[in-house]
């Protein structure tokens, strides 16, 4: 038998061929992998090393090894919860913040010993190191086995996949599909938290990857959640809870009467928004805050309009033309600018702005040139009429820190956020995360030149951002809406594709690129003529 040489950090070892990334990772005392990396392409463990390669390893602290290991947790839990409950079925419905959101399907309801019993059942499977063990199909005979199943939505997204093989995944006896790689075994899910919120809901709360792999405390966001079970309820009732479900609109030429009922959706929860905002006659300001790619713009100007109507009048303001000046921003740890902080905004011009507004002087509003990286005061001046709501949009928006000269009762706060209510299937849901992303990969490549990569690249310290200045607050909204669009990432694939595949093999946002392409692989795309001028979406593809 020949050898080969894997290096892993600079050290190499030599082995007898072929020898499994799994058993690479053991030799180099790498613990709890959740994948390998070579040439900047992701492979499961069990797959063999058949010549000398460098090698990485994919943990839990990186995007990809997060996802295998939350794909890795839902099966865990699923498998448990039919051991215990062989008739009862599981769905796993969002992505909620810390956790993942699932319902058990039962005919009584979950109590205290029954989530005992589960997270026992689970902790003995990990024990028990079981493995996920890959059986690779045809997809015709994928198809069948899920159809018998009677996992009919799972079974219909086969035919939206051009690969030659659909590898499903045993734990137990128990054969599931993930759209994913599975973890070598179920000692890697050692770390989770099971949190009964009633109605059979049970938060799954997995390690986080701003806290390197440890779990964080959950925290329950009843607005996100409630906001987000009542647009899946309404997509259900449209018989289109699941991705086959638009995938069958967009081949049958059905899908514009779609798109104009997700965007009457968006219009009425805006104008209900106004409506209750006008019902209480002491608001002056309307805060907008949602995390980047959420829709802030648009929803501005949306509820400008609703309150124009309504014979308001309406001052638009963004937070981001009150930065600093690029030589003032703050820096982060690592001597990055940190343009997500709440000092990042120059506040004392900010409340010598408002204040002389409120006062009936006239003022030059600024407007920000992120490309000098300069504040600049508008040529005309500007003065509140009276009847006239101010608006303001920007990431600390829902931060008492921002206004605090203002008193509450003057305040109206809203939360913005693309809880994608659409679902793959009964266990694989759409990322709302993946979703922002996408939206901004292809806004800053059309409105700010940017490569796919810096935007990749940029993103941990956005996503760090918001947990810092914007999650912490979502309770103080008196209202969330929701700016999703069930059909948008058919149209956003037409634009994100040649951009996601413009990333070079060489490049470290390559294997990211990757995971966004494989994500889309199987929403048909949709003409982006069909969308409205109006419309949320513009925001992004122009």
């Amino acid at each position: 038998m020949s050898e080969i040489t894997v290096t892993y950090h600079n050290e190499i070892k030599t082995f007898l061929k072929p020898i499994s990334y799994y058993e690479a990772s053991l030799a180099f005392n790498v613990t709890h992998a959740m994948a390998a990396k070579s040439a900047e392409t992701i492979l499961p463990l069990y797959e063999m090393i058949n010549e000398n390669q460098n090698v990485e390893f994919i943990d839990i602290t990186q995007v990809t090894g997060y996802k295998i290991y939350q794909a890795g947790l839902k099966y865990l839990f699923l498998v448990a919860v039919k051991e215990i409950f062989p008739d009862s079925e599981v769905k796993f419905l969002h992505s909620v913040p810390k956790g993942i959101l699932s319902e058990v399907m039962l005919n009584r309801n979950l109590t205290t010993e029954d989530i005992s019993k589960i997270k026992g059942m689970m902790a003995k499977i990990v024990t028990n190191k079981e493995l996920f063990v890959p059986y690779h199909l045809k997809p015709k005979d994928a198809y069948k086995y899920l159809k018998d199943k009677n996992v009919q939505e799972k079974a219909d997204m086969i035919q939206y996949f051009s690969k030659d093989l659909v590898t499903m995944y045993r734990l137990k006896n128990h054969f599931n599909y993930f759209y994913t790689i599975m973890p070598h075994d179920t000692s890697s899910i050692n770390r989770f938290e099971l949190i009964n919120i009633g109605k059979n809901r049970v938060v799954l709360v997995c390690p986080s990857l701003n806290l390197n792999g440890k779990l964080p405390e959950y925290v329950h966001y009843e607005n996100i959640i409630e906001n987000f079970l009542d647009t899946q309820t309404w997509l259900k009732k449209l018989n289109c809870q699941y991705l086959s479900n638009i995938n069958s609109l967009v081949s049958n030429f059905e899908i514009q009467n779609f798109i104009a009922i997700n965007e009457m959706k968006f219009h009425e929860d805006i104008l209900k928004c106004s409506e209750e905002i006008i019902k209480q006659k002491d608001i002056r300001f309307v805060l907008i805050a949602g995390p980047s790619s959420s829709g802030k713009t648009t929803a501005m100007k949306r509820l400008s309009t609703c309150f124009e109507c309504q014979g308001y009048k309406t001052l638009q303001l963004s937070t981001d033309d009150f930065f600093v000046n690029r030589l003032d921003t703050p820096k982060d740890e690592n001597g990055q600018y940190n343009f997500e902080s709440l000092e990042a905004i120059d506040l004392a011009f900010f409340k010598q702005t408002l204040t002389s507004l409120l006062n009936g002087l006239e003022v030059q509003l600024p407007e920000y040139d992120f490309k000098e990286g300069k504040r600049l005061l508008k040529s005309e001046y500007t003065k509140l009429e009276e009847n006239s709501l101010i608006i303001i949009e920007g990431l600390h928006c829902l931060n008492d820190d921002l206004l605090p000269f203002i008193d509450n009762r003057y305040k109206y706060k809203i939360y913005l956020s693309p809880f994608m209510p659409l679902n793959i299937d009964r266990h694989n849901y759409v990322s709302t995360v993946d979703l922002r992303l996408i939206r901004r990969i292809t806004r800053d490549r059309r409105y700010r030149g940017r490569s796919v990569e810096e935007t990749i690249i940029d993103w941990d310290s956005v996503r760090n951002g918001e947990e810092k200045y914007i999650f912490p607050y979502v309770a103080q909204a008196n209202k969330i809406i929701n700016t999703a669009l069930a059909y948008e990432l058919g149209v956003l694939k037409v634009y994100a594709y040649p951009l996601l595949y413009s990333v070079p093999l060489q490049s470290s946002c390559y294997s990211e690129a990757q995971r966004l392409i494989n994500s889309l692989e199987a929403f048909l795309t949709i003409n982006s003529e069909l969308v409205p001028k109006d419309s949320i979406l513009r925001e992004f593809i122009g």
